[in-house]
């Protein structure tokens, strides 16, 4: 290796590599900030513009797009050398570059005429040079590929598998780089862009899809996509839906909390004193189908609950921490995935449709719980209104839930009619109704669904409101000596 070319917005371990470069005998090119970093740290270069022959010009727009730039990177050794020699070109080994921050910057509401001027063009161009003749150059654009790339230049050697490997990374990140210039300026006439590009990382191949006979695979590099077991088997494409669908509800809970999901709805739901008093509450709502569930606390879980979790067959128990002898204790049900529950993950959630894809986006906004019964509910139907209404939001449409103040009772979901979600709701349920709350996540466009549930027990109801035939369901809740609020907020899940 004879040179290299430095020229990076983000100096995070460049001044350590070039040491390394500089240590090996590799002759340098640098540019700008990047050459000044250099010569602040007395390691010597050559400025681009003093080997091209050309001024840096049009305030930095023009300085690394010039033939014995590109020449130097793109040319192949044992064929191009000819003409490489015919025009002065010296070969350019190594190119290190990052890029303009453009994504940073969009969230600093610039106008486009100074936003542009943090679009990269030589940055991308070098980049793409590079890796298209990655057999003969080595390309990094990530500074956590430093030492893997100093190791290389002290060896004497890149191995063609990091050459490749890093061409690859060099791709993604301009894909990534290009996508994200494009979405925002289709993105300036409309909430959404007229292309939409997105680009996730960190792929693992699955055992399967939904089904063996299906293929998948997962990736992301946050939230639960990025997630892999403490212990236990490799996750399977079912097991990250469920672990996806429980985080989402229990993250909804401020109280010790447990959430149990059997195929991407809830199967029972409690809060308590403790994760352990939570757990077995929610295991009691509906414990046929809590075998073989996915489990999810927002408490640490210790060796008393891990040894409660372990005493039934559980596919994954997410947790925020894990004491040791809760670990240890959890390594009897070697199976077992443990995970640990991620940050949550603000973004657009993505659904593949026949041809296409559905984007949603779900801004900030405020429920406006408002009483239109004559009657308000207590103290504990309001509380239980409350839970039912957060598990309503994480449960698949239809759905009904009948809860109390300490957590779920009975569960409808998944129906095409919402009187028969209140019957299955009011089938599951394994104790007395009397008095409990009531959830619909949407609104009641007849009073039979409401008639059903006072039948059962139910005292209170929480519902969006906004049918044409909301004064009828108003007065058969008076009439049955229902408390009955709405939201304004309606909760499908499809």
């Amino acid at each position: 290796m004879k040179r290299a070319l430095l020229s990076v917005w983000d100096k995070t371990g460049i001044v350590d590599l070039a040491r390394v470069l500089a240590d090996n005998g590799v002759k340098i090119l640098s540019s700008g900030g990047t050459g000044k970093a250099l010569g602040e740290a007395g390691i010597g270069y050559t400025e681009v513009s003093a080997y091209t022959g050309s001024p840096e010009m049009m305030d930095g727009r023009v300085k690394t797009l010039h033939p014995k730039i590109h020449g130097g990177l793109l040319g192949r050794r044992g064929i191009d050398d000819a003409v490489m020699e015919e025009h002065g070109i010296e070969g350019i080994d190594l190119l290190a570059v990052n890029l303009y921050p453009f994504e940073m910057m969009t969230g600093k509401d610039l106008p486009l005429a100074e936003l542009v001027e943090y679009i990269d063009i030589g940055g991308p161009a070098m980049i793409r040079a590079a890796a298209k003749n990655y057999r003969d150059v080595a390309v990094v654009v990530d500074p956590a590929d430093y030492p893997a790339v100093a190791d290389a230049v002290a060896r004497g050697e890149f191995s063609p598998e990091l050459r490749l490997d890093l061409a690859k990374k060099a791709f993604a990140r301009t894909a990534v780089y290009d996508a994200a210039i494009s979405n925002y300026l289709h993105g300036l006439d409309g909430l959404f862009p007229g292309v939409y590009t997105v680009q996730f990382g960190n792929g693992r191949v699955l055992r399967y899809g939904e089904n063996p006979h299906q293929q998948a695979a997962v990736y992301g590099t946050e939230g639960i996509a990025a997630q892999v077991p403490l212990q236990g088997k490799q996750m399977s494409y079912n097991n990250y839906l469920d672990a996806d669908a429980a985080v989402g509800l229990v993250r909804e809970f401020n109280e010790p909390c447990a959430v149990i999901v059997k195929h991407n709805n809830p199967c029972g739901v409690a809060i308590g004193s403790s994760a352990l008093e939570a757990y077995i509450a929610a295991r009691e709502v509906d414990p046929v189908s809590a075998y073989g569930s996915v489990i999810a606390f927002n408490r640490e879980i210790g060796a008393a609950l891990a040894e409660e979790i372990c005493a039934t067959f559980v596919e994954v128990v997410i947790a925020p921490s894990f004491t040791d002898d809760g670990l240890e204790a959890m390594k009897t049900k070697e199976n077992m995935r443990v995970l640990t529950l991620p940050e949550p993950i603000v973004a657009d959630r993505i659904r593949s449709i026949d041809g296409g894809a559905l984007v949603q986006r779900t801004p900030d906004y405020t429920e406006s719980w408002e009483v239109v019964s004559d009657r308000d509910p207590d103290a504990k139907e309001l509380q239980g209104l409350q839970l039912a209404w957060k598990v309503c939001k994480h449960t698949k449409s239809n759905t009904i839930i009948f809860a109390d103040e300490h957590g779920v009772i009975g569960i409808g979901a998944g129906q095409m009619s919402r009187v028969d979600a209140a019957k299955i709701a009011i089938e599951k349920a394994r104790r007395s109704l009397e008095g409990c709350s009531v959830a619909s996540d949407a609104f009641l466009p007849f009073p039979d669904t409401l008639e059903v549930a006072a039948g059962a027990g139910a005292t209170a109801l929480v519902q969006p409101g906004g049918s044409i035939r909301d004064a009828e369901v108003i007065e058969a809740a008076n009439r049955l000596n229902v408390a009955m609020i709405f939201t304004g907020i309606r909760y499908f899940r499809h």
